[in-house]
Protein backbone atom coordinates (compact mmCIF):
# COMPACT_ATOMS: atom_id res chain seq x y z
CA UNK A 1 0.00 0.00 0.00
CA UNK A 2 2.62 2.32 0.64
CA UNK A 3 4.65 1.78 -3.18
CA UNK A 4 1.02 2.61 -4.60
CA UNK A 5 0.54 5.40 -2.59
CA UNK A 6 3.72 7.08 -3.38
CA UNK A 7 3.43 6.33 -7.62
CA UNK A 8 -0.36 7.29 -7.11
CA UNK A 9 1.15 10.90 -5.57
CA UNK A 10 3.74 10.67 -8.63
CA UNK A 11 1.53 10.60 -10.88
CA UNK A 12 -0.06 13.50 -10.18
CA UNK A 13 -3.26 12.54 -8.37
CA UNK A 14 -4.23 16.38 -8.22
CA UNK A 15 -5.13 15.55 -11.88
CA UNK A 16 -7.32 13.00 -11.22
CA UNK A 17 -10.46 14.91 -11.56
CA UNK A 18 -9.69 15.88 -15.28
CA UNK A 19 -10.53 12.55 -15.77
CA UNK A 20 -13.05 11.42 -12.96
CA UNK A 21 -15.59 14.50 -13.59
CA UNK A 22 -16.09 14.23 -17.22
CA UNK A 23 -16.69 10.05 -16.12
CA UNK A 24 -19.32 11.34 -13.91
CA UNK A 25 -20.91 13.41 -15.90
CA UNK A 26 -21.57 10.26 -18.29
CA UNK A 27 -22.76 7.98 -15.47
CA UNK A 28 -25.13 10.67 -14.36
CA UNK A 29 -26.62 10.61 -17.84
CA UNK A 30 -26.64 7.14 -17.98
CA UNK A 31 -28.06 6.77 -14.41
CA UNK A 32 -31.60 6.73 -15.92
CA UNK A 33 -31.09 4.12 -19.18
CA UNK A 34 -32.74 0.99 -18.86
CA UNK A 35 -29.82 -0.92 -18.77
CA UNK A 36 -27.74 0.93 -16.28
CA UNK A 37 -25.48 -0.79 -14.47
CA UNK A 38 -24.07 0.72 -10.81
CA UNK A 39 -21.45 -1.88 -10.51
CA UNK A 40 -20.05 -1.85 -13.98
CA UNK A 41 -20.33 1.88 -13.51
CA UNK A 42 -18.13 1.93 -10.47
CA UNK A 43 -15.73 -0.52 -12.68
CA UNK A 44 -15.25 1.96 -15.58
CA UNK A 45 -14.88 4.85 -13.30
CA UNK A 46 -11.47 3.07 -11.18
CA UNK A 47 -10.31 1.52 -14.84
CA UNK A 48 -10.43 5.33 -16.41
CA UNK A 49 -8.58 6.70 -13.20
CA UNK A 50 -5.72 3.84 -13.37
CA UNK A 51 -5.74 4.56 -17.16
CA UNK A 52 -5.07 8.23 -16.41
CA UNK A 53 -2.58 7.91 -13.97
CA UNK A 54 -0.36 5.30 -15.61
CA UNK A 55 -0.78 7.86 -18.39
CA UNK A 56 0.93 10.68 -16.66
CA UNK A 57 3.35 8.41 -15.58
CA UNK A 58 3.99 7.53 -19.16
CA UNK A 59 4.30 10.99 -19.88
CA UNK A 60 7.26 11.64 -17.40
CA UNK A 61 9.03 8.46 -18.68
CA UNK A 62 9.39 9.31 -22.56
CA UNK A 63 9.92 12.92 -20.94
CA UNK A 64 12.51 12.17 -18.69
CA UNK A 65 13.96 9.83 -21.84
CA UNK A 66 14.19 13.42 -23.79
CA UNK A 67 15.11 15.91 -21.64
CA UNK A 68 17.87 15.29 -18.76
CA UNK A 69 17.73 16.65 -15.69
CA UNK A 70 20.72 19.43 -16.91
CA UNK A 71 17.60 21.34 -19.25
CA UNK A 72 16.55 23.33 -15.40
CA UNK A 73 20.29 24.34 -15.50
CA UNK A 74 20.27 25.48 -18.70
CA UNK A 75 16.76 27.54 -18.20
CA UNK A 76 18.14 28.69 -15.19
CA UNK A 77 21.05 30.43 -16.61
CA UNK A 78 19.33 31.37 -19.39
CA UNK A 79 17.24 33.44 -16.95
CA UNK A 80 13.88 31.52 -17.20
CA UNK A 81 11.90 30.70 -14.47
CA UNK A 82 10.38 26.78 -15.13
CA UNK A 83 7.83 24.93 -13.82
CA UNK A 84 10.02 22.11 -11.75
CA UNK A 85 7.31 20.01 -10.12
CA UNK A 86 6.96 17.28 -12.48
CA UNK A 87 9.14 14.34 -11.98
CA UNK A 88 10.79 16.14 -8.98
CA UNK A 89 11.19 12.41 -7.62
CA UNK A 90 13.38 11.38 -10.57
CA UNK A 91 15.68 14.58 -9.65
CA UNK A 92 15.56 14.16 -6.48
CA UNK A 93 16.65 11.07 -6.29
CA UNK A 94 13.54 8.87 -4.81
CA UNK A 95 13.39 6.70 -7.31
CA UNK A 96 14.51 5.42 -10.73
CA UNK A 97 13.75 5.59 -14.38
CA UNK A 98 13.27 1.60 -14.69
CA UNK A 99 10.85 1.79 -11.07
CA UNK A 100 8.93 4.79 -12.98
CA UNK A 101 8.54 2.47 -16.34
CA UNK A 102 7.57 -0.29 -14.18
CA UNK A 103 4.84 1.50 -11.92
CA UNK A 104 3.15 3.22 -15.39
CA UNK A 105 3.12 -0.05 -16.67
CA UNK A 106 1.36 -1.58 -13.71
CA UNK A 107 -1.62 0.87 -13.57
CA UNK A 108 -2.33 0.51 -17.21
CA UNK A 109 -2.14 -3.54 -16.86
CA UNK A 110 -5.05 -3.07 -13.85
CA UNK A 111 -6.46 -0.50 -16.17
CA UNK A 112 -6.68 -3.40 -18.59
CA UNK A 113 -7.80 -6.16 -16.41
CA UNK A 114 -11.02 -3.59 -15.33
CA UNK A 115 -11.66 -3.05 -18.95
CA UNK A 116 -11.55 -6.54 -19.65
CA UNK A 117 -14.35 -7.32 -16.93
CA UNK A 118 -16.55 -4.81 -18.20
CA UNK A 119 -15.76 -6.05 -21.40
CA UNK A 120 -17.26 -9.57 -20.47
CA UNK A 121 -20.54 -8.04 -19.21
CA UNK A 122 -20.98 -5.66 -22.22
CA UNK A 123 -19.85 -8.31 -25.08
CA UNK A 124 -22.61 -6.68 -27.22
CA UNK A 125 -21.04 -3.87 -27.45
CA UNK A 126 -17.59 -4.66 -27.95
CA UNK A 127 -16.83 -3.35 -31.19
CA UNK A 128 -17.67 0.58 -29.56
CA UNK A 129 -15.61 -0.41 -26.91
CA UNK A 130 -12.98 -1.90 -28.74
CA UNK A 131 -12.77 1.20 -31.11
CA UNK A 132 -12.86 3.61 -28.10
CA UNK A 133 -10.19 1.41 -26.12
CA UNK A 134 -8.05 1.13 -29.28
CA UNK A 135 -8.23 5.07 -29.96
CA UNK A 136 -7.66 5.79 -26.35
CA UNK A 137 -4.22 3.80 -26.02
CA UNK A 138 -3.12 5.15 -29.42
CA UNK A 139 -3.21 8.66 -28.08
CA UNK A 140 -2.09 8.05 -24.63
CA UNK A 141 0.82 6.04 -25.19
CA UNK A 142 2.22 8.35 -28.34
CA UNK A 143 1.48 11.48 -26.66
CA UNK A 144 4.84 11.72 -26.02
CA UNK A 145 6.45 8.44 -26.54
CA UNK A 146 8.48 7.95 -30.18
CA UNK A 147 7.95 8.00 -33.14
CA UNK A 148 4.76 10.10 -32.79
CA UNK A 149 5.46 12.61 -29.78
CA UNK A 150 2.01 14.14 -30.40
CA UNK A 151 2.45 16.66 -27.59
CA UNK A 152 5.19 17.70 -29.27
CA UNK A 153 4.10 18.73 -32.21
CA UNK A 154 0.94 21.31 -31.40
CA UNK A 155 -1.34 18.75 -30.75
CA UNK A 156 -1.47 17.78 -27.08
CA UNK A 157 -4.66 20.32 -26.86
CA UNK A 158 -6.98 17.96 -29.52
CA UNK A 159 -5.30 15.12 -27.86
CA UNK A 160 -6.53 15.82 -24.56
CA UNK A 161 -9.90 17.08 -26.02
CA UNK A 162 -10.56 14.05 -27.54
CA UNK A 163 -9.41 12.00 -24.44
CA UNK A 164 -11.57 13.34 -21.81
CA UNK A 165 -14.27 14.07 -23.76
CA UNK A 166 -15.71 11.85 -26.60
CA UNK A 167 -13.49 8.77 -25.68
CA UNK A 168 -13.77 8.83 -21.92
CA UNK A 169 -17.26 10.39 -21.86
CA UNK A 170 -18.82 7.61 -24.25
CA UNK A 171 -16.81 4.71 -23.15
CA UNK A 172 -18.14 5.34 -19.74
CA UNK A 173 -21.56 5.47 -20.67
CA UNK A 174 -21.57 2.21 -23.06
CA UNK A 175 -20.05 0.49 -19.94
CA UNK A 176 -22.64 1.87 -17.69
CA UNK A 177 -25.56 1.77 -19.73
CA UNK A 178 -24.96 -0.85 -22.45
CA UNK A 179 -25.57 1.74 -25.20
CA UNK A 180 -24.06 5.05 -27.36
CA UNK A 181 -25.68 8.44 -26.54
CA UNK A 182 -26.19 11.24 -28.47
CA UNK A 183 -26.46 13.56 -25.33
CA UNK A 184 -23.39 12.67 -24.02
CA UNK A 185 -21.38 12.74 -27.60
CA UNK A 186 -23.12 16.75 -27.57
CA UNK A 187 -21.53 17.60 -23.48
CA UNK A 188 -18.15 15.64 -24.37
CA UNK A 189 -17.24 18.40 -27.01
CA UNK A 190 -17.08 21.83 -23.89
CA UNK A 191 -16.26 19.35 -21.25
CA UNK A 192 -13.31 18.05 -23.40
CA UNK A 193 -12.39 21.46 -24.55
CA UNK A 194 -12.42 22.76 -20.59
CA UNK A 195 -9.99 19.79 -19.91
CA UNK A 196 -8.08 20.69 -23.02
CA UNK A 197 -7.76 24.21 -21.65
CA UNK A 198 -5.73 23.15 -18.96
CA UNK A 199 -3.00 21.45 -21.04
CA UNK A 200 -3.35 25.14 -22.93
CA UNK A 201 -2.76 27.44 -19.84
CA UNK A 202 -0.11 24.61 -18.83
CA UNK A 203 1.54 25.61 -22.04
CA UNK A 204 1.32 29.39 -22.17
CA UNK A 205 2.84 29.67 -18.64
CA UNK A 206 5.50 26.98 -19.93
CA UNK A 207 6.31 28.90 -22.79
CA UNK A 208 10.14 30.40 -22.56
CA UNK A 209 11.24 26.60 -21.16
CA UNK A 210 9.09 24.63 -23.58
CA UNK A 211 10.27 26.65 -26.39
CA UNK A 212 14.14 26.59 -25.11
CA UNK A 213 13.83 22.45 -24.69
CA UNK A 214 11.87 22.14 -28.20
CA UNK A 215 8.85 21.18 -26.96
CA UNK A 216 6.78 22.21 -29.75
CA UNK A 217 3.32 23.05 -27.79
CA UNK A 218 0.52 24.83 -29.42
CA UNK A 219 1.38 27.94 -27.86
CA UNK A 220 5.12 27.63 -28.68
CA UNK A 221 3.89 26.84 -32.49
CA UNK A 222 2.12 30.25 -32.06
CA UNK A 223 5.01 32.07 -30.78
CA UNK A 224 2.85 35.50 -30.79
CA UNK A 225 1.36 36.70 -27.41
CA UNK A 226 -1.86 38.47 -29.81
CA UNK A 227 -2.48 34.71 -31.14
CA UNK A 228 -2.17 32.64 -27.62
CA UNK A 229 -4.10 35.03 -26.18
CA UNK A 230 -7.11 34.29 -28.86
CA UNK A 231 -6.61 30.58 -28.47
CA UNK A 232 -6.66 30.99 -24.90
CA UNK A 233 -10.08 33.46 -25.06
CA UNK A 234 -11.64 29.84 -27.14
CA UNK A 235 -10.85 27.35 -24.76
CA UNK A 236 -12.13 29.50 -22.25
CA UNK A 237 -15.30 30.25 -23.14
CA UNK A 238 -16.64 28.40 -26.22
CA UNK A 239 -17.73 25.35 -23.84
CA UNK A 240 -19.84 28.53 -22.32
CA UNK A 241 -21.23 29.21 -26.27
CA UNK A 242 -21.78 25.49 -27.05
CA UNK A 243 -23.76 25.12 -23.92
CA UNK A 244 -25.99 28.71 -25.23
CA UNK A 245 -26.18 27.15 -28.70
CA UNK A 246 -27.45 23.70 -27.94
CA UNK A 247 -30.30 25.48 -26.01
CA UNK A 248 -31.68 27.99 -28.44
CA UNK A 249 -31.40 25.00 -30.99
CA UNK A 250 -33.62 22.72 -28.58
CA UNK A 251 -30.59 20.23 -28.54
CA UNK A 252 -30.34 20.58 -24.44
CA UNK A 253 -32.63 21.70 -21.76
CA UNK A 254 -32.57 25.56 -20.80
CA UNK A 255 -31.52 23.79 -16.99
CA UNK A 256 -28.35 23.79 -18.65
CA UNK A 257 -27.51 27.27 -19.27
CA UNK A 258 -27.06 26.79 -15.19
CA UNK A 259 -23.42 25.56 -16.10
CA UNK A 260 -23.03 29.45 -16.96
CA UNK A 261 -22.20 29.93 -12.91
CA UNK A 262 -18.98 28.89 -14.11
CA UNK A 263 -18.49 31.47 -16.31
CA UNK A 264 -16.78 33.92 -13.85
CA UNK A 265 -13.72 31.49 -13.12
CA UNK A 266 -13.49 31.77 -16.96
CA UNK A 267 -13.09 35.27 -16.80
CA UNK A 268 -10.51 35.53 -13.85
CA UNK A 269 -8.51 32.94 -15.68
CA UNK A 270 -8.24 34.57 -19.25
CA UNK A 271 -7.20 37.68 -17.50
CA UNK A 272 -4.54 35.87 -15.09
CA UNK A 273 -3.13 34.66 -18.59
CA UNK A 274 -3.45 38.11 -19.83
CA UNK A 275 -1.68 39.62 -16.26
CA UNK A 276 0.83 37.02 -16.49
CA UNK A 277 1.81 37.66 -20.11
CA UNK A 278 2.55 41.41 -19.01
CA UNK A 279 3.96 40.51 -15.59
CA UNK A 280 5.11 36.76 -14.74
CA UNK A 281 5.77 37.19 -11.45
CA UNK A 282 2.81 38.14 -10.12
CA UNK A 283 1.06 35.27 -7.75
CA UNK A 284 -2.13 36.19 -7.96
CA UNK A 285 -5.01 36.65 -4.77
CA UNK A 286 -6.45 33.45 -3.77
CA UNK A 287 -10.31 33.20 -4.25
CA UNK A 288 -12.59 30.28 -3.29
CA UNK A 289 -13.01 28.73 -6.50
CA UNK A 290 -9.06 27.91 -6.45
CA UNK A 291 -9.85 25.59 -3.63
CA UNK A 292 -9.23 22.73 -3.90
CA UNK A 293 -5.23 23.29 -3.85
CA UNK A 294 -3.43 20.37 -2.95
CA UNK A 295 0.10 20.56 -1.61
CA UNK A 296 -0.21 24.70 -1.75
CA UNK A 297 2.72 24.75 0.85
CA UNK A 298 5.43 22.86 -0.54
CA UNK A 299 4.04 24.38 -3.92
CA UNK A 300 4.59 28.01 -2.47
CA UNK A 301 8.15 27.08 -0.84
CA UNK A 302 8.87 25.17 -4.48
CA UNK A 303 8.22 29.00 -5.97
CA UNK A 304 5.99 27.70 -8.33
CA UNK A 305 2.46 29.55 -6.83
CA UNK A 306 2.27 31.39 -10.14
CA UNK A 307 1.97 28.44 -11.99
CA UNK A 308 -0.13 26.47 -10.05
CA UNK A 309 -3.04 28.68 -8.75
CA UNK A 310 -3.36 29.25 -12.52
CA UNK A 311 -3.98 25.19 -13.03
CA UNK A 312 -5.91 24.91 -9.89
CA UNK A 313 -8.32 27.46 -11.20
CA UNK A 314 -8.17 25.91 -14.93
CA UNK A 315 -8.98 22.50 -13.50
CA UNK A 316 -11.36 23.44 -11.11
CA UNK A 317 -13.77 25.03 -13.87
CA UNK A 318 -13.68 21.54 -14.98
CA UNK A 319 -14.59 20.36 -11.85
CA UNK A 320 -17.69 23.27 -11.10
CA UNK A 321 -18.83 22.69 -14.55
CA UNK A 322 -18.97 18.62 -14.40
CA UNK A 323 -20.70 18.99 -11.21
CA UNK A 324 -23.57 21.14 -12.49
CA UNK A 325 -24.11 18.72 -15.77
CA UNK A 326 -23.91 15.73 -13.26
CA UNK A 327 -26.58 17.36 -10.87
CA UNK A 328 -29.19 18.36 -13.75
CA UNK A 329 -28.71 14.92 -15.10
CA UNK A 330 -29.52 13.23 -12.49
CA UNK A 331 -33.03 15.70 -11.61
CA UNK A 332 -33.91 14.55 -14.62
CA UNK A 333 -33.22 11.01 -14.59
CA UNK A 334 -35.45 10.59 -11.15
Amino acid sequence: MRIFLIWFKNARYAAIPQSLLPALVAIAFASGAQGFSPFLAVLSLLGVVFVHLGANLLDDYFDAQKNDSSYKDRLAANGIRSRIAKCSYLTDGSATIKELFIAAISFILVAILIGSLVLYFRIDQWKSLLWIVSITAFIAFFYSAWPFRLSYRGLGELCIALLFGPLIMQGVYIASAGSMSIPILFFSFPIGILVANVVYTHAILDFEPDKLIGKRTLAVMLNNKKWMNFFSFLFNFSPFMIILVGVLLKMIAPIYLLTWFTLPIAIWLFSSILTFQNNPSIVPNKKWFHFPMEQWIEVSEAGIGWFMIRWYTARNMIIFFCLICSLIAIFYSI
